[in-house]
C-alpha cells in the first residue's frame, strides 16, 4: 500500500487511493488535519499534533512549529533534554500520520508519496526524503504541491490543451505553477514561489500593528503571553475573511487588550506581502510565455488562500475569479493520494505521466576579462535554466583563464543571481590540465544531467585527454550523511512516544492546560477538572475514562465559547 502525504508547515494530512477515489484518514481525535507541531512532555514522551499545538501556549520552551521552513539546513531545536533537526521533527509528524493510516487500514505502510513546495531547493527535497527514511517509510516520489492540487481538481480528466495556474498559499510557503494536460501527460510549464511567505507572515503583520496601536512591545509579554496573543490574532485573521470589521477584546496576562481592525486596514498592512506574491506570479507567467487570457482555470489551494485579499489579487491580475470548490486545506493531500494511486498503477486510474521542472538555475563559476584585460571573477554561468523539464542534460564548454594553467576548478552553484556570491554552492570538481598546451587546446566540456529525483550529475571532459571526471551531487551542504541518518534513526527509535490510543487523553489535558494559561478567572475550576481527569486515568478503567473524557471535553467546549 502506498499512501499520499501532505507534509505541511501548519497542518499535515495522509490518505490513499481507494475504491471510491482519494480518501483521507482521520487521526486519533477524528480530524483530518494534524497540526505540524512537536512537543516533549515533562516525562520525556513526545507529543505530536493537536496536543502539541496547545502546548505551544502552555509550554512554549518544550514545543516547536513551522520547522518545515528550516528543511535543508542544519538548524537544531532543543526540546527538553534532546535536540532535533528539521528532518527529525518532520519524521515525528510523519510517524504520527503513518500510525493513523495503519490504524485505518490494518496493515504496515512501507511506501509513500509526499508533497513538497514546487520552489523547494534540492537540499530541501532531499531533507524531506530523509525525513521519510527516519519515519520508517520509503518515499516513492516527491510531488510538487501545485501538481498535487491539479490532480485533486481532476486536471488529468480535462480535455487536452487546458492550461491551469495553481496558486498555493499555505501557512509558511507560497508556490505558483502553470500546468498543461495533453495526451496523458501533465506537464509543468513553470514554477515559482517564496519559501518564506505564508499565512504566518500575515499574522506577524497583525501582531505588529496591534502592538504598535496599543503602544506595546513584544518584549512586554512573556513567551506564554505572546503565544496566547498570537492565537487570538489568528482568530481575528480568520474572522476578517467573513466580516468587514473585527474587535479583539481579551485579557493577556495582566493586560486588557481592546483592539479593532477592518478589512481595509488589513489589506494596507498586507500590501508588502501582496507585492511579494505578485513577483512569483509574474515570473511564472513570463517563464511559461503566456498571457492571462491563455489560462483556462486558476486554482486556489492552501488554508491562507481563503483570505479575500488573495481572490482580489487574482481578479486584478487575471481578470477572473479563481476556482476553490475543493477544500483548500485538503486539496494537496487528495492530489498526493491520486499520485499514490498512479504510482501503484491502480486500475481505476488512466495512465498519466507527471512531468516536473528544475525549480532553480544550475551552473558554474567563471571569470571574464574586459577590454582592458582586467579579470572579473565570481560570475555565474548557467547550464540548466530554471523551469527546464526534467530529466534534462545540457553541456557548455569552458577554457582556462591563463596559459600554463595546471587545473581547472569547477564550482557548481544553484540560484538566479549573476554573481555566485549570492547563489548556493553545491560542490566542486578539479580537472587536471596539460600546462604545455594552449588555452584553446585545454578547453573542457562540462555536462550537467539532472533527474526527477533531484540528483545532479556533473561530467567534465578535457578535449586534450578525453578523460571523464564526474561529480554526483546527491548530498547537499547541511544535509545528513548516511551514517548520520543511521545514528539518528537509532536515537529516534528510543524516544518514548505516546501511544495512539492515548492521544485523546493527552490532547484533552493539553487543551485544559492551555485554557488554564488563557483564562485567569477559571483557573481554580480548570485545575479541579484536570485533577479529577488525571484520577480517572489512574483508575485504568476504560469505561470510566471514556465517560469522564466526554464530560470533560463538553465542559471545556462550554468554557471556550465564553472566552
Amino acid at each position: 500500500m502506498i499512501v499520499g502525504i501532505d507534509l505541511g508547515t501548519t497542518h499535515s494530512l495522509v490518505g490513499y487511493y481507494g475504491d471510491s477515489g482519494p480518501q483521507l484518514f482521520r487521526n486519533a481525535l477524528g480530524e483530518y488535519l494534524t497540526p505540524s507541531v512537536v512537543s516533549v512532555a515533562d516525562d520525556g514522551h513526545v507529543i505530536v499534533g493537536t496536543a502539541a499545538s496547545d502546548r505551544l501556549i502552555s509550554h512554549p520552551d518544550l514545543s516547536v512549529a513551522s520547522f518545515k521552513r528550516w528543511m535543508g539546513t542544519s538548524r537544531e531545536t532543543r526540546l527538553g533534554a534532546s535536540c532535533f533537526r528539521p528532518e527529525e521533527l518532520s519524521a515525528l509528524v510523519l510517524r504520527s500520520l503513518l500510525a493513523d493510516a495503519e490504524s485505518a487500514l490494518g496493515e504496515k505502510i512501507q511506501e509513500a508519496v509526499i508533497s513538497v513546495p514546487a520552489y523547494f531547493s534540492d537540499a530541501q527535497r532531499k531533507a524531506t526524503r530523509v525525513a521519510g527514511e527516519l519515519a520508517g517509510v520509503r518515499v516513492e516520489r516527491l510531488i510538487n504541491e501545485p501538481t498535487a492540487a491539479a490532480l485533486a481538481y481532476g486536471l488529468q480528466d480535462k480535455q487536452d490543451g487546458n492550461r491551469f495556474l495553481v496558486f498555493d498559499l499555505g501557512g509558511g510557503t507560497f508556490d505558483v505553477s502553470i500546468l498543461e494536460m495533453f495526451e496523458g501527460i501533465v506537464e509543468v510549464h513553470a514554477s515559482a514561489g517564496d519559501n518564506f511567505l505564508g499565512g504566518e507572515d500575515f499574522l506577524d503583520g497583525l501582531l505588529a500593528a496591534c502592538l504598535s496601536d496599543l503602544k506595546l512591545r513584544a518584549g512586554d509579554f512573556s513567551p506564554i503571553e505572546r503565544g496566547l496573543l498570537r492565537r487570538r490574532l489568528e482568530n481575528v485573521k480568520r474572522e476578517l475573511s467573513q466580516r468587514t470589521e473585527v474587535r479583539l477584546d481579551c485579557q493577556v496576562g495582566q493586560r486588557h487588550i481592546d483592539w479593532t481592525i477592518d478589512q481595509d486596514r488589513f489589506l494596507h498592512l498586507s500590501e508588502p506581502l501582496m507585492q511579494r506574491m505578485r513577483a512569483p506570479l509574474e515570473r511564472a507567467m513570463r517563464d511559461a510565455r503566456l498571457r492571462p487570457d491563455q489560462l483556462n482555470e486558476i486554482i486556489l489551494v492552501g488554508g491562507a488562500s481563503r483570505m479575500p485579499l488573495v481572490s482580489k489579487l487574482i481578479a486584478r491580475m487575471f481578470g477572473r475569479l479563481p476556482l476553490r470548490h475543493v477544500n483548500p486545506d485538503e486539496a494537496i493531500a487528495l492530489g498526493a493520494c491520486v499520485a499514490a494511486g498512479l504510482k501503484s498503477r491502480d486500475a481505476k486510474l488512466e495512465e498519466v505521466v507527471l512531468t516536473d521542472v528544475c525549480p532553480y538555475t544550475l551552473g558554474v563559476e567563471i571569470g571574464q576579462r574586459d577590454a582592458l584585460g582586467n579579470t572579473q571573477n565570481g560570475l555565474f554561468s548557467p547550464i540548466i535554466q530554471r523551469n527546464s523539464v526534467v530529466p534534462i542534460s545540457r553541456e557548455n564548454s569552458y577554457n582556462p583563464m591563463s596559459e600554463r594553467q595546471e587545473k581547472l576548478v569547477l564550482k557548481v552553484y544553484q540560484g538566479e543571481n549573476p554573481m555566485v556570491a549570492n547563489n548556493i554552492l553545491l560542490g566542486q570538481l578539479e580537472i587536471p590540465l596539460k600546462p604545455e598546451l594552449s588555452i584553446a587546446e585545454n578547453q573542457v566540456a562540462v555536462r550537467f544531467t539532472y533527474d526527477i529525483n533531484g540528483v545532479l550529475q556533473v561530467e567534465a571532459t578535457p578535449l586534450a585527454s578525453k578523460l571523464r571526471y564526474e561529480l554526483l551531487l546527491e548530498q547537499s551542504p547541511g544535509l545528513l550523511s548516511q551514517q548520520e541518518i543511521r545514528t539518528r534513526l537509532a536515537a529516534l527509535s528510543l524516544l518514548k512516544i505516546h501511544p495512539r490510543g492515548k492521544q485523546e487523553n493527552v490532547a484533552l489535558l493539553a487543551r485544559a492546560e492551555r485554557l488554564f494559561e488563557e483564562h485567569l478567572p477559571s483557573r481554580q475550576l480548570l485545575q479541579q477538572w484536570i485533577v479529577q481527569f488525571r484520577q480517572s486515568l489512574e483508575s485504568q478503567d476504560e469505561q470510566v475514562i471514556r465517560e469522564h473524557r466526554t464530560s470533560f471535553a463538553q465542559a471545556l467546549d462550554r468554557l471556550e465559547t465564553q472566552l
